[in-house]
């Protein structure tokens, strides 16, 4: 029986619901982590600061309630790849094949559960392409705008420029070029580290974003599409974003958060590639591709799943700080605690976790020290446990006494 779009837009919706469900419970139980308490506790004045600064004035600093904005742009990144989507395929499910692999990619889900402007930026790019199509007009107005946004758009200038260039378009050409300078001179980028080649980093990067087996992939079909195929707007987006970063990383560190949103652009042109290499074999030759897809699809609910439910590789870990998530786990239980024994004020030997303390009302303060480290003699000490297993332990001492 031929599957109908009928049946495939329920069953989409249906997986939609799930993922946002895991995303919200995750959420739940995260703590603010180093990076998010200093952009929160000292803002930078750029967009990012602005925007969480005034959520977070309106609904307060819970951790869930300051992640729903960021939840809430990954749904809607969702959506408009499903729409950007409509007649890309002849089969309507390769688009439901594009769109449940771009909501389960590791740094989509990760950047809708972090506060930074990945998952921002990534809406924005896809909304903006959405218009393209639509209108078949570059939407200058839109552009401008994306300057006070985040300084990772000038990648996103840069491809329209080479794009201009392919399409002989004079006024994008112009304008796009105007615009990466404005975004250049007022921002750059944070190319912080000593100068040392940090390729192979880079690269172990995209390969945690895409995991391991779709990146090797996109690789291929960077490469295919550059020589044979048809060069759209979403390959100069990605292509652009992909040779910069690996480009700077010769000689500096990237952030590959100003680069990221971009490079997923990919994926529509992945899946056709792969589609279209599947359907010219005959059914006998096929076997390769069908294991490769399972493959694929195993590797990235098995990082999707391990994302939402990660906590359990604590009771396998010696020292917790080890787990990919720590800075994100445990200083909202450690609050808690010390709010419990009345405990406001503290001095604390880890500068991060004292930062992280002082978004749960816990301040900086010489009546008590806290270290994870067993001292000689201390007056008390709080654990936190997980399935019944002590975790992590800190000794408090009184001081002043």
């Amino acid at each position: 029986m031929k599957l109908s779009k009928t049946l495939f837009e329920p069953l989409l919706v249906f997986a939609f619901v799930v993922f946002v469900l895991l995303l919200l419970n995750s959420s739940s139980q995260l703590s603010f982590s180093y990076k998010e308490s200093l952009l929160i506790l000292n803002p930078k004045g750029n967009f990012l600061s602005f925007f969480i600064g005034q959520w977070i004035d309106l609904f307060g600093n819970n951790s869930i309630v300051a992640r729903l904005p960021f939840i809430f742009f990954y749904s809607l990144s969702c959506l408009f790849i499903y729409l950007l989507m409509e007649n890309y395929f002849t089969k309507e499910i390769d688009r439901v094949i594009t769109v449940l692999i771009f909501a389960l990619l590791p740094g989509l889900n990760s950047a809708a559960l972090i506060i930074n402007e990945s998952i921002i930026v990534t809406f924005l790019v896809l909304f903006y392409l959405y218009l393209y199509k639509i209108t078949k007009k570059q939407n200058i107005p839109l552009l401008l705008l994306f300057l006070f946004i985040d300084n990772s758009f000038a990648i996103f200038y840069l491809a329209l420029f080479f794009y201009s260039l392919y399409k002989k378009d004079n006024i994008l050409l112009f304008v796009s070029l105007a615009l990466f300078g404005f975004s250049m001179s007022i921002f750059g980028f944070d190319t912080g580290g000593k100068p040392k080649g940090y390729f192979i980093n880079t690269l172990a990067i995209y390969a945690s974003i895409f995991s391991p087996l779709l990146f090797m992939y996109f690789t291929y079909a960077m490469y295919k599409i550059s020589f044979k195929g048809k060069k759209s707007l979403y390959w100069f987006v990605s292509i652009t974003a992909f040779g910069f970063s690996l480009l700077l990383s010769f000689r500096q560190k990237p952030d590959i958060a100003d680069f990221a949103p971009f490079v997923v652009i990919a994926i529509p042109m992945m899946v056709k590639l792969f589609m279209h290499s599947y359907r010219v074999r005959l059914r006998q030759y096929r076997t390769k591709h069908k294991i490769a897809v399972n493959i694929v699809l195993t590797i990235l609910i098995i990082n999707f799943l391990a994302l939402h439910i990660n906590k359990p590789f604590y009771l396998l870990l010696e020292n917790p700080t080890k787990h990919f998530a720590y800075d994100y786990h445990f200083t909202k239980e450690i609050a808690q605690k010390l709010k419990s024994k009345n405990i406001d004020f503290i001095y604390c030997e880890d500068e991060k976790l004292q930062t992280k303390l002082k978004l749960y009302g816990i301040h900086k303060g010489n009546q008590y020290y806290i270290t994870t480290k067993n001292p000689i003699s201390y007056d008390d000490k709080i654990e936190i446990y997980l399935y019944d297993k002590v975790i992590l332990r800190l000794f408090v001492t009184k001081l002043n006494s």
